[in-house]
């Protein structure tokens, strides 16, 4: 059975809010210490990155302003350990991109929630 799309939607969101929780009050060089926090965070990433590959392509093609390319293509470097983690790239992108991303991820869920399901 097909995953709805609308839980890939979700899955991103509830993944953002977790980083926003993990992160609560850390600069970057105590989140590169805390071991605890830098895998759970490059966890998360993981899973955004995997739930905007599963999104629709019709969806990607509705909301042009989410960068759907750079979300797996971090995935992907995770995920594989190319050339290893930079850890600073990972914090700038939770620090200054995240935001902008969960207000349009955001976005797509009110507009499917008022939209009815098509059977």
């Amino acid at each position: 059975m097909k995953r709805n799309f609308k839980f890939f939607i979700e899955d991103m969101i509830e993944a953002i809010d977790d980083i926003e929780e993990f992160i609560a009050g850390m600069d970057f060089p105590e989140f590169y210490r805390d071991n605890k926090t830098r895998s759970a965070v490059v966890w998360k990433v993981e899973t955004i990155g995997e739930a905007a590959k599963k999104t629709p392509k019709e969806i990607k093609e509705k909301y042009r302003d989410i960068p759907w390319k750079d979300m797996t293509g971090i995935r992907d470097k995770i995920a594989h350990f190319y050339f290893g983690i930079d850890y600073e790239i990972v914090w700038e992108v939770i620090k200054k991109r995240l935001p902008e991303i969960k207000l349009g991820i955001k976005q797509i869920l009110e507009d499917i929630e008022q939209k009815p399901e098509k059977k």
